[in-house]
Parts: C-alpha cells; structure tokens; sequence
C-alpha cells in the first residue's frame, strides 16, 4: 500500500508527477526517503512502459509537392500503435518540461535546436533511457532496478531523513 505523506490525494499524486518528472529529466533528486520511495515506484513504472515500446515505429511514403509544383517523394518516420499508446500515457502522467537556453547559446540557435521537439521529457525518455536499460538489460538480463536511494543528512527544522535518488 503506498504512503499517504501526510497530504489529501490530489496533492500527493500531484507532489510525485512533479518529483518524478524531475528525476527524469536532471536525472537525481534530493528528497526525503518515503518519497523518494514513492517516486522510485512511479519512474521504474514509466521507464518500463517506454522500454517496452520504444522500438515500434512505422516509416511511411508520402509524396509532397514543392512550390515550383515538382512532386518528390519524403520518408517520414511515425510512431506505431504501442508506441503511440505509451507516449499518450506518458503524456498524461508526467508534468511537459521545457527546454531551457544553455549559457551563451544565440536564440537562433536555441529556436533550431528544439524545432523539432515539442514534448522534450518524452522525447529523452524513449531516445535515451529506453535504449540505455534495454541494452543493460540485454547485457545482465536484469529488468528494473533503474534507480537508486542513497541516504544523506537529517534536514534541518523536522530532522527528516533526507536522500538522493538517481537514475542508474
């Protein structure tokens, strides 16, 4: 049975969408050690629905014309129906984190390089941790196990165990 974490329902699934879509995206996160726990259970679960679906893509033809009125042919690459179900679910399950200019990036450079991505959280999970776990668990044969709780200090005021949890 999960924790209750001393908050009303709304509030509590609401405080580990956030945390979890945090650890997803800057990859630890520091936190007490029942939520933490609450959170490992959330990103294990939504890292396995990527990694089960992340392969399943369909390439389709289409044939576009150009504004000289010349007709050629463009490859695109869609997502297939389990991968389009696990990115809806996703969707609906983890806050859209944007995309944030690094340090002396020109805007136009910032603008080019997220044209593309209009859900970037999504995108790094089923770019990069799928095929990361899937090859792990390819090399170990060892499915889950994607984080890790490592106990720090006692924080300051309610002497709360505190601790970091990161993705392995």
């Amino acid at each position: 049975m999960p924790k209750k974490l001393g908050k009303r329902t709304d509030q509590r699934m609401a405080m580990l969408k956030n945390q979890v879509s945090e650890l997803l995206w800057y990859g630890h996160l520091t936190t007490t050690v029942d939520r933490a726990k609450s959170v490992r259970r959330l990103a294990e679960k939504y890292i396995t629905i990527a990694l089960r679906a992340y392969k399943d893509d369909v390439k389709t033809v289409k044939t576009v014309t150009n504004a000289k009125g010349e007709k050629t042919s463009v490859e695109f690459t869609n997502d297939g129906p389990k991968k389009l179900a696990a990115r809806r679910r996703l969707m609906a399950e983890l806050v859209d984190i944007q995309e944030v200019k690094q340090d002396k990036e020109s805007k136009s450079a910032f603008r080019a390089r997220i044209r593309d991505t209009k859900h970037p959280l999504i995108e790094k999970i089923f770019k990069e941790y799928a095929p990361k776990y899937d090859a792990r668990k390819d090399e170990t044969g060892q499915g889950g196990g994607y984080t890790r709780i490592v106990k720090t200090d006692y924080r300051r005021g309610d002497a709360a165990q505190m601790c970091v949890i990161k993705l392995i």
